[in-house]
């Protein structure tokens, strides 16, 4: 009796720990499985049933609670018709989070200027900045397909301006895709779960350098800049990366990148998703108006005025009458 008690108690804290199973997953793509016994600033110690391991900090990518396999499916929530998706996924590492939604991420191109954007549904919409497109109707999204091993760089020009906001600097786009093209689409984040410390990584194409990768750390979740509250992040985005998403350690879009303080690195700022989600509830409103008469313009500003001074014939004039009255 007594024995079935033991193995009973050893069952049941087994079960116990499982239940409190955490999953640590390393910047590497390994994963973890056990319960985080102590949090010190330089290491964790996971109890993994058997024994404890340490494991250093600058080598963990993020800690994922109640995930103690990789084959949770992944829940998805269509908030839009049609439109986009929100979803919940388990943590994974930047490469292979790279892997998988890297195809959603297209270079956006208008003449003399170029940015970055991110499909948010499989009929082509995609947003960007405003400042992007602003002033311009003749705009090129540029995909880059994964063809085996390789990507094939297509490009297509029959690209439509659905909605913008000029206040909030965003654009919804619709690209005209062929039949046979299903774009990846990326999730937008479900709420503001957004924490100072939070890794983060970027995907875009500064300076022109196509489907550049970076990573780094969220700062501060909300900045304060112009009454607008961004999140202020160490990843490195540079020009051309305006319009593209940051994700966070789960592959999910918390923001839009958006500007950077100029001649510095590290200090980037991201529209949060709250506001993406709220400009495309509300595209209606935020319609763009074709007909409107800047729509596809830049006017340039005019010369500064200088100061008022008589024309040189009436100064002449003025000058041989004094002449002629001595």
């Amino acid at each position: 009796m007594r024995k079935l008690l033991v193995t009973t108690a050893i069952f049941a804290a087994f079960a116990l720990a499982a239940a409190r199973a955490e999953t640590v997953v390393l910047k590497g793509g390994q994963r973890v499985s056990g319960e985080v016994l102590r949090e010190y600033p330089q290491h964790i110690v996971v109890d993994l049933g058997f024994d404890l391991l340490s494991i250093p900090r600058d080598e963990i990518q993020g800690i994922d609670p109640d995930q103690p396999t990789d084959t949770q499916p992944v829940e998805c929530v269509q908030t839009t018709p049609d439109l986009y998706s929100t979803a919940r996924l388990p943590v994974d590492g930047v490469k292979q989070l790279t892997q998988r939604f890297g195809e959603g991420v297209v270079l956006v191109s208008v003449p003399g200027a170029l940015g970055s954007g991110f499909f948010i549904s499989e009929h082509g919409h995609v947003i960007t900045n405003f400042h992007v497109i602003e002033g311009e109707t003749r705009i090129a999204v540029t995909v880059f397909r994964k063809i085996g091993d390789e990507f094939k760089r297509e490009k297509f020009e029959d690209v439509d301006i659905v909605a913008i906001n000029p206040v909030v600097d965003l654009a919804l786009l619709r690209v005209d895709l062929p039949k046979d093209y299903k774009p990846v689409v990326t999730y937008l984040a479900t709420g503001d779960d957004v924490r100072d410390g939070d890794a983060v990584f970027a995907i875009g194409n500064p300076l022109g350098l196509e489907r550049s990768v970076s990573e780094g750390i969220i700062s501060k979740h909300n900045r304060a800049e112009e009454g607008m509250v961004y999140i202020q992040t160490t990843t490195q985005i540079n020009p051309g990366n305006s319009g593209g998403p940051l994700f966070n350690n789960r592959g999910e879009v918390i923001g839009v990148n958006t500007w950077k303080i100029m001649w510095s690195e590290g200090i980037g700022f991201a529209i949060p998703v709250r506001y993406v989600l709220d400009f495309l509830r509300n595209r209606d409103a935020f319609a763009y108006n074709s007909e409107t008469s800047t729509a596809g313009y830049r006017y340039m500003q005019p010369a500064p005025r200088g100061k008022l001074e008589a024309p040189v014939f009436l100064k002449q004039n003025d000058s041989t009458q004094a002449k002629g009255d001595k």
